[in-house]
C-alpha cells in the first residue's frame, strides 16, 4: 500500500527522486554510496571506476569520503577517476581549474594512485583536443566504463558542461558555455569576462554509459531547473532531461532544491492532503492565481476540478473557506510596521505595545536596508521608533577600482588645498595605480585599496541611513570579520562574529530585529549574516530577559520575493514613499548604473526593487485586495 502512495505521489516524475531534510545528510548518504561501492570492489579484487563533478555541489560528498578515509581507513588505492570536464583554456595551477578544484577538496587527503586520476587537459592546442578527447572515451571503455556518476547541475539544465542544444549521444568534446552559465561562475573569476569561453566535457552520451548516475543538487535556487529536469518533456533545452531515457539514474536533493516538485509544491494534485491552515492558505491563493479571479470569487467547481475536492468535503462551504483567507491576507496589510499604538493588535501582524519600538535592521551589504525594505525603515523613523541600522559587512569587494583612484585624488587635492602635506597620499596613490593595472582576476586587493572602498560604502550608507531620517548614533557599522577573511580562507568558524553581534543586541535590547531572508543570494553573504544573527538571538534567549519580547522579522532584496501565502506582514508604499526610498537607494553611487556583482540581472538594484514591490502589491490586488502602488513583505522567523 505505502509503494501504491509513493508511486501515486510521485506520478508526475519522469526519474526516482530522493528528497533530504539537508544537503548535509544527503552528501553523507552519497559518499556512503560510494564507499560501499569502492569496498565491495576491493573485496573482489576489482578496479572501482568514478565519474566525479566539480562545483560547490559535491563539496560535503568529498570531505565526508576523506573523513571515511581518515577515520574509517577507507582506500581508494584501487579507484580511478575521471573528472566530468575542465574550462579551456585553463592551468592545471590557476585557482579557478578543477585539477587545483579536486586536489583541495580530495585528492591531497586520500590514497588515490596520481596515474588513476584523469581530468580533460586545459592546456592543450586547438589541434589536439579531438585525439585527446577520442582517447579519454577509450580509456574509460577500456576499464569497462563508469561504475558511477555524480553529477551537478546547472540553471540551464546542463550536466557536465552540455549545454542547452547537447545531442543525447554526445561524446566528450569541446564545447562553448552558456551565457548564464558564465555569469553564475562570474564570482570565481573576478568578472564574467574574465570566464573561459569554452570548456572540455564528457558528453552525454558518455555519461549514459555509466552502470549509476547519481544526480545531486541542495537550495532553492535550483528548484525550478530541477522541476523541469524531473517533470518536464525531454528536451536539448533542458539536456538534462534526457536523464529520464536512462533505467540506472537518481536525483538526490534536499528539501528547497524539490521545492518547486508538484508533490512538495502543489501537493493536492497527486494525493489527499492534511488541510492545515497554512496549506489551505497556499491551496486558495494558487487556484486564485491559475484562475485569474479574486479569492471571494472561486466557486465549488473551481475547487472541484483543480484538485481540491477533499477541501471543499471536508472544510466547506467553499465561500467560508474563501472568505477565512482573505480575511487572513487582508490581516497581513498594515501601514504600521512597528505596531499601532492604542489600537486592537488581535488581527494586525504587529503588537502595539510599546508603542515606541527599539528597532534593529540588519543589512548583510551597505545597500540592503534601503533596496530591501526602505520604505518600511522610512515609516519605522517617521512614526518615531527608536531606530538602529547595522551594516554587517563592509560590502568593499563590490566598488570598482576607478573609483578608488578618483577618492584618493580627491583627497590629494583637498588637502593641498589646505596646505597641508600630501607626500605619503602621493605615494599611497602611485602604489594603487600600480597595484590595480596589474592586477589579475580575482586576485584580493590590498589593505589599503579594501580600505578605501569600505570608507567609500560606508559614507554612502551613512547618507541613506540619514535620509531615512536615523541619528549618527543608531548608525552602526559591524565590519564582521568573516567577510575579509573569506577573501584568503576558507572561513568555517564564525565565533567572533556571534559574539560582536550579541554585544550590539545586547546594547540595544531591541524589540524588533528586521534581517535579510533572501537565502538566494547568490554571494552567500546574506545567508551567513542571517545565520549569525540567529546564533546571536538563540544564546542571548538563555539569559536575557528582553529576548522574550523580541520579535524576528526576514525582509528579502533585489534577488527574490517571499510567495505570497508566506507573507505574514506586508506595508504598503504611496507614490510618494516609492519615490523617498528611491532617493534613499540613489545615495549608493557606486551601485548605480552596473554595479561590479549584478548577478543575472541586467536592471539596476532600485529598478529591481521597484519591480518587485509593485508585483507584490499586483498580486494582492488580483487576490482581490486593496490596490497599492508597492508593497514591501516580511515573513516572521520564530526562534
Amino acid at each position: 500500500m505505502a509503494r501504491l502512495n509513493l508511486l501515486e505521489e510521485t506520478r508526475f516524475e519522469k526519474i526516482p527522486v530522493t528528497i533530504y531534510e539537508s544537503s548535509t545528510l544527503a552528501s553523507i548518504a552519497v559518499a556512503h554510496r560510494i564507499g560501499e561501492l569502492i569496498r565491495s570492489k576491493q573485496a573482489e579484487n576489482k578496479t572501482t571506476v568514478l565519474g566525479l563533478a566539480t562545483g560547490v555541489t559535491p563539496i560535503k560528498v568529498y570531505a565526508e569520503l576523506v573523513r571515511m578515509h581518515r577515520e574509517e581507513g577507507l582506500s581508494f588505492k584501487n579507484v580511478v577517476t575521471f573528472n566530468l570536464d575542465e574550462y579551456y583554456p585553463m592551468k592545471p595551477t590557476s585557482v579557478q581549474s578543477y585539477v587545483a578544484f579536486m586536489k583541495e577538496n580530495l585528492f591531497n587527503h586520500i590514497d588515490i594512485d596520481a596515474g588513476n586520476v584523469h581530468i580533460p587537459d586545459g592546456t592543450l592546442s586547438q589541434d589536439q583536443i579531438a585525439a585527446f578527447c577520442l582517447e579519454y572515451e577509450r580509456k574509460i571503455t577500456h576499464l569497462g566504463g563508469l561504475d558511477l556518476q555524480i553529477l551537478g547541475i546547472g540553471r540551464t539544465g546542463h550536466i557536465g558542461f552540455n549545454e542547452p542544444g547537447s545531442a543525447p549521444n554526445s561524446g566528450t568534446r569541446l564545447v562553448t558555455l552558456d551565457d548564464l552559465t558564465r555569469s553564475d561562475a562570474a564570482r570565481d573569476f573576478g568578472g564574467k569576462e574574465n570566464v573561459p569561453a569554452k570548456a572540455i566535457t564528457m558528453g552525454v552520451g558518455t555519461i549514459f554509459k555509466a552502470k549509476e548516475i547519481i544526480l545531486m543538487a541542495w537550495s532553492a535556487k535550483k528548484a525550478p531547473i530541477i522541476k523541469k529536469a524531473v517533470e518536464g518533456e525531454i528536451s536539448g533545452e533542458v539536456p538534462a532531461t534526457y536523464l529520464q531515457l536512462s533505467q540506472n539514474v537518481e536525483f538526490v536533493v534536499d528539501r528547497d532544491a524539490a521545492s518547486e516538485l508538484t508533490r512538495l509544491d502543489t501537493p493536492w494534485l497527486v494525493k489527499d492532503c492534511v488541510w492545515d491552515e497554512q496549506t489551505i492558505k497556499k491551496a486558495v491563493i494558487w487556484l486564485s492565481q491559475t484562475l485569474n479571479k479574486p479569492i471571494l470569487k472561486l466557486t465549488e467547481e473551481d475547487y472541484n476540478t483543480h484538485g481540491m475536492a477533499q477541501l471543499a468535503t471536508e472544510k466547506g462551504p467553499v465561500y467560508n473557506i474563501n472568505i477565512h483567507i482573505f480575511n487572513k491576507l487582508q490581516h497581513t496589510i498594515t501601514g504600521w510596521p512597528g505596531g499601532k499604538p492604542n489600537a486592537d493588535d488581535s488581527q494586525r501582524p504587529e503588537r502595539a505595545q510599546p508603542a515606541v519600538k527599539r528597532a534593529v535592521v540588519f543589512s548583510p551589504h551597505p545597500d540592503d536596508d534601503v533596496i530591501s525594505m526602505g520604505g518600511t525603515f522610512i515609516r519605522l523613523a517617521d512614526q518615531g521608533h527608536e531606530v538602529h541600522v547595522a551594516y554587517q559587512t563592509s560590502g568593499n569587494t563590490a566598488v570598482w577600482d576607478d573609483d578608488v583612484l578618483r577618492f584618493m585624488e580627491f583627497t590629494i587635492d583637498f588637502n593641498k588645498s589646505q596646505g597641508l602635506d600630501v607626500a605619503q597620499l602621493q605615494n599611497m596613490y602611485a602604489d594603487m595605480r600600480i597595484f590595480t593595472q596589474s592586477k589579475q582576476p580575482n586576485q584580493a586587493d590590498t589593505k589599503e585599496v579594501r580600505t578605501v572602498k569600505g570608507l567609500i560604502r560606508k559614507g554612502e550608507a551613512i547618507a541613506g541611513a540619514r535620509f531615512a531620517g536615523l541619528p549618527d548614533e543608531r548608525i552602526h557599522f559591524m565590519d564582521l570579520p568573516f567577510y575579509d577573511r573569506f577573501k584568503y580562507e576558507k572561513v568555517s568558524d564564525y565565533e567572533d562574529d556571534i559574539r560582536q553581534t550579541m554585544e550590539l543586541l545586547n546594547s540595544i535590547k531591541p524589540h524588533q530585529i528586521f534581517a535579510a531572508g533572501d537565502f538566494a543570494d547568490p554571494h552567500g553573504t546574506h545567508k551567513i549574516c542571517f545565520d549569525v544573527v540567529l546564533k546571536a538571538l538563540i544564546r542571548l534567549k538563555e539569559t536575557e530577559e528582553w529576548t522574550k519580547h523580541c520579535w524576528l522579522w526576514l525582509y528579502r532584496g533585489a534577488w527574490h520575493e517571499f510567495a505570497i501565502h508566506e507573507i505574514e506582514m506586508a506595508v504598503p508604499l504611496s507614490p510618494q514613499e516609492v519615490e523617498r526610498k528611491r532617493l534613499a537607494i540613489f545615495k549608493h553611487q557606486s551601485q548605480k548604473d552596473i554595479p561590479v556583482f549584478p548577478g543575472d540581472d541586467a536592471r539596476e538594484f532600485w529598478v529591481r526593487a521597484e519591480d518587485r514591490t509593485s508585483e507584490t502589491a499586483r498580486c494582492y490586488n488580483m487576490l482581490g485586495l486593496a490596490e497599492y502602488e508597492a508593497i514591501e513583505a516580511f515573513v516572521r522567523w520564530r526562534f
